[in-house]
């Protein structure tokens, strides 16, 4: 699977457009990096346990909008975005969006 934040692909033609493809996933805060979040807060630096649940969720929002393509035949999903959202208190939604289409 090609994903690409391009409405294109470099050298390929879109062959076939199939549409809007999501994946989304929602995370709540983890108490043990509460707590290193408070102390970094105090100290300053990284937030190193909230980096990697961000990067957790975009891979998984990713793959869930990725497999949505595959359902429909695309070969690449283009012009990919990514959007975040407050849910509910300590939990956040992400959320994956591109368009599905055949390259050649």
């Amino acid at each position: 699977m090609i994903l690409s934040s391009l409405q294109s692909v470099p050298g390929k033609t879109i062959a076939t457009h199939y549409g809007l493809v999501t994946g989304s996933t929602i995370r709540a805060k983890h108490v043990g990096r509460d707590l290193a979040a408070g102390f970094k807060n105090i100290f300053g630096g990284e937030l190193k346990g909230y980096t990697e649940l961000l990067q957790e969720s975009r891979e998984e929002a990713t793959m869930r909008m990725v497999e949505q393509a595959k359902q429909l035949g695309a070969n690449a999903v283009v012009n990919i975005r990514y959007a975040t959202s407050s849910v509910a208190p300590g939990a956040a939604e992400l959320f994956a969006y591109g368009t599905a289409v055949v390259v050649e």
